[in-house]
């Protein structure tokens, strides 16, 4: 039929398996937010996420995904594009994965107060910067 629409709002997730941070973003203004920190475990978890996909309603949903400095995959690797699969299941949203090394030591940099959607929203910062 047409293009594929591009996704213009945005949730970006920091994964962890004890801590989830979370970040809005507009693809149009290229920022991002840290929104907050999901610390509920099991099902409280995706709870606490499906508030926020109704509160924000995004077009799309970006999971950061870590990998080691050489981009080798590690435990928290499959961890975190399972955590996207279940994303994708659970809200039937289009979830995208990036590549994110680093972002934590960058947010400690910038003194965030909550490291972990300050690091969601350098995942949406970076998502926004390498796609077309």
């Amino acid at each position: 039929m047409g293009a594929e629409k591009v996704p213009v709002q945005l949730l970006g997730f920091d994964f962890g398996t004890k801590r989830i941070g979370v970040a809005s973003g507009n693809r149009l203004l290229g920022t991002a937010q840290g929104l907050r920190t999901i610390a509920e475990q099991g099902d409280a978890r995706f709870v606490a996420i499906g508030k926020l996909i109704q509160e924000w309603q995004p077009d799309a949903l970006v999971v950061g995904v870590p990998r080691h400095p050489d981009g080798q995959p590690h435990e928290m690797t499959q961890r975190a594009q399972r955590f996207a699969g279940q994303l994708r299941g659970r809200f039937k949203l289009t979830v995208l994965e990036v590549d994110e090394r680093y972002t934590s030591a960058e947010a400690q940099s910038q003194g965030a107060r909550d490291l972990d959607a300050a690091s969601a929203a350098l995942i949406l910062e970076q998502y926004f910067r390498e796609s077309p």
